[in-house]
């Protein structure tokens, strides 16, 4: 049987868009050969690069693709990701399962894996999924450094006011006095070591001198030592104690005498008998005066029997 040109060009028209129409629906995660699969769906606010044809995963295992991303229609979830996903498996799983975005590579390709869940109801095609996005390591890196770069941000800022007011501080002439007070610390620093090098040679010099003090200290110490042991050994206690005794009995003498008692507190205290003692002073000392200029008047001595006048109170001295 002959077969027309016309029949082989409805072949190949047919057969390409057979082949247009498969690899459309291939490209969208569908596999026309594959049994029938169930598609479910999840929402986002943000897909991180997840487009249609990314691998759906369930605990490694590829089981479908992403079959559509669209906006959501409802009025209060404006701008939210509806993504459908296939599932071509008869694997079960509950609507508590998690529908999770990761990074499938270091390329940063996105892809979805089923998280899932085997208590409460079980899923059914069609159903929404709780959708979660794992962060990726540059996204955790980025979590990490953000801060950080925050306060390294701040330092900056610091040290860059800082600067700044070291530079007002620091005009020509504080800069001058800077140098000034450097080149004196270190004019300074060098006194500082000639003064001890000059110690230095005058310890080295004395040396023996300091030898005989250091020796002469320890004899001082030992004698010392000595001189306790002296003390203890003569009964110091007991002199002690006798000199507190002695203490105590003046204390009593110069309390009696504080008293009026006594002779000597008599003097102190009695003026009657500081009167009289002072009185007779007064005429012991005009006696001594008078025996002094008359001496005849007191002592009467004559070698031929010659009597003498008398006294006579109202003579002078010329008789």
């Amino acid at each position: 049987m002959k077969i027309t040109r016309e029949v082989k060009t409805g072949i190949v028209v047919v057969s390409v868009i057979a082949l247009f129409i498969w690899g459309f629906n291939f490209m969208k995660g569908l596999n026309l050969f594959d049994g029938p699969s169930k598609t479910y769906l999840t929402e986002y606010s943000n897909v991180q690069g997840l487009n249609t044809a990314s691998v759906v995963t369930i605990n490694g295992v590829e089981v479908g693709k992403v079959v559509a991303i669209k906006f959501s229609k409802i009025p209060e979830k404006r701008g939210q990701l509806i993504v459908e996903f296939s599932v071509e498996t008869d694997f079960e799983f509950s609507i508590n399962s998690i529908a999770k975005i990761y990074s499938a590579s270091l390329m940063g390709g996105k892809s979805l894996a089923v998280v899932p869940s085997y208590e409460g109801e079980m899923a059914v095609p069609g159903d929404i999924l709780l959708g979660e996005i794992e962060s990726d390591i540059f996204s955790s890196v980025t979590e990490k450094l953000n801060p950080l770069q925050a306060k390294v941000e701040n330092v900056i800022v610091s040290a860059d006011s800082l600067m700044t007011g070291l530079t007002d501080i620091l005009d020509t002439k504080s800069r001058e006095n800077l140098k000034l007070s450097i080149a004196h610390l270190n004019t300074t620093i060098a006194n500082f070591k000639n003064i001890s090098e000059s110690v230095d040679k005058l310890v080295k010099s004395n040396e023996e001198k300091l030898d005989n003090t250091l020796k002469n200290t320890e004899l001082i110490s030992s004698n010392l030592a000595k001189l306790s042991d002296t003390l203890v050994n003569a009964n110091l206690g007991l002199t002690v104690k006798n000199l507190g005794l002695t203490i105590n009995n003046l204390n009593k003498i110069l309390e009696s005498v504080e008293a009026g008692n006594g002779t000597l507190g008599k003097l102190l205290k009695d003026e009657k008998m500081y009167n009289n003692l002072t009185n007779s002073s007064k005429e012991l000392e005009e006696l001594l005066r008078e025996m002094k200029l008359h001496p005849k008047r007191f002592v009467h001595f004559s070698l031929f029997g010659k009597k003498d006048k008398g006294y006579e109170p109202n003579q002078t001295k010329e008789e």
